[in-house]
């Protein structure tokens, strides 16, 4: 089935790393941070109504709700300039938001199964979120590395995979995509022509309202042994 695959490609958050845990602590160290630097902020404004804050600055701007960065950038700004702080004072938050979010422990499957994958396929990731993979270490295991933000939309639009395909050099059928999610990872690399495997790591169900995946794995160690014809 995966004999012209020439290129694996990977989600990143929830695929590669466990990323609810990073996200609560990033958030609160961003929140401790306003409240020793910032205190008008936490004295009026809780992480819920941040989160409400960004939800709703999504929905006024659609156009730039793919992207993380900016959401969080101008929630920020909007926080401060509404408390009597200067704008620039987002940047700074941000940056306390952003080294810890990128402060991460990978699944131990990872790393060795991409060294593995290297050595026969291009590596790409394409993701919603806005990682850092220099930070994280991993950057120079990937050919090509694509987020939301770079490409101005958002799994599941078209778009995304055009553009990786595109980036890579590969036609669609020559790509395997691998993800956490059934509908923004596999339903829509799917519908882009893609080879598709589901990265099940908590044994969930498989949604009945869909096409099931190419390849099923619990880790990318398994994903590596069923690219490579099976071989330990």
């Amino acid at each position: 089935m995966f004999a012209n695959v020439r290129a694996v490609a990977f989600d990143l958050d929830n695929t590669l790393w466990d990323i609810e845990p990073v996200l609560v602590r990033a958030e609160t160290q961003l929140f401790e941070w306003l409240r020793a630097n910032c205190p008008r902020i936490t004295a009026r404004l809780s992480l819920e109504d941040m989160r409400t804050a960004r939800a709703q600055l999504a929905r006024d701007e659609p156009e730039r709700a793919h992207d993380l960065t900016y959401l969080r950038l101008g929630a920020l700004a909007r926080h401060a300039r509404e408390h009597g702080y200067e704008e620039e004072i987002a940047h700074r938050a941000f940056a306390v938001f952003f080294a810890a979010r990128n402060e991460l422990e990978l699944f131990a499957d990872v790393r060795p199964a991409l060294e593995r994958l290297r050595a026969r396929y291009a590596l790409a990731s394409l993701s919603n979120g806005n990682a850092d993979l220099t930070r994280i270490g991993l950057a120079e295991l990937f050919a090509v590395s694509l987020s939301a933000r770079h490409i101005g939309a958002a799994k599941p639009h078209p778009r995304c995979f055009e553009r990786l395909a595109g980036e890579l050099g590969c036609s669609p059928r020559e790509i395997i995509y691998v993800g956490d999610d059934p509908l923004l990872d596999v339903e829509a690399a799917r519908a882009a022509g893609f080879s598709t495997a589901w990265m099940n790591r908590r044994g969930a169900p498989w949604p009945s309202t869909l096409t099931p995946a190419d390849l099923v794995v619990s880790d990318c160690a398994e994903l590596a042994c069923a690219l490579d014809g099976g071989d330990a």
